[in-house]
């Protein structure tokens, strides 16, 4: 049995903290031997790509896959909120069990807005912003170069690469032309004390 979630965010997605805010969704990538559903989780306060999966189908077990990966990290603080849309995934009692067990906070956007439910990023800081729909829409740029890839395996194989390359040597304006690992080690690094003689 599905069930919805309250918006704990309310459309403010701005993190001062990682591992507080996560948000998510999924899309659907072709290939020569039909679709592969890719699920992603990304950090508001950095825009790190902290989780993702892959599958042939787009039922819960996706989603808590790239749930699980972004929890097993390690960076997320216990009641962080995950947000998305009110997908069937989303709202399915296995991923809602899953929340719980790992002592996370679940918020979905509200039905029929796009600014809710193409949520990863959206105006995640005042001046920085950038939907699911544009981050998927730049992979899908990057990665398939508009083509449609030969197989699932290829797709897999380029996918499994993207978060490193996304995450540790894509500078993007919206974090002040810093890649995401860059602008994390920025936020967490302790301040340096400057002695005026």
């Amino acid at each position: 049995m599905s069930a919805k979630a309250p918006d704990l965010i309310g459309r403010d997605f701005h993190a001062e903290r990682p591992g507080t805010w996560l948000v998510g969704d999924s899309t659907c990538l072709p290939t020569a031997e039909g679709w592969l559903d890719l699920a992603c989780w990304l950090d508001l306060a950095t825009r790190e790509v902290v989780g993702y999966a892959m599958a042939d189908h787009h039922r819960a077990d996706l989603v808590v896959d790239a749930l699980d990966m972004a929890h097993g990290r390690g960076q997320l603080k216990p009641g962080c909120v995950i947000h998305s849309d009110r997908g069937s995934a989303y709202t399915s009692a296995q991923f809602r069990t899953r929340l719980r067990e790992l002592g996370l906070r679940q918020s979905c956007g509200r039905t029929g807005s796009c600014f809710d439910c193409q949520a990863l990023g959206t105006g995640f800081r005042k001046d920085r912003g950038a939907s699911a729909e544009s981050f998927f829409q730049g992979l899908k740029r990057e990665l398939l170069h508009g083509r449609r890839l030969t197989s699932k395996a290829q797709t897999r194989l380029k996918l499994f690469r993207w978060p490193a390359y996304y995450n540790r040597r894509r500078r993007q304006s919206s974090l002040d032309y810093l890649t995401p690992a860059e602008f994390e080690q920025q936020l967490t690094s302790p301040p340096t004390l400057s002695l005026v003689a």
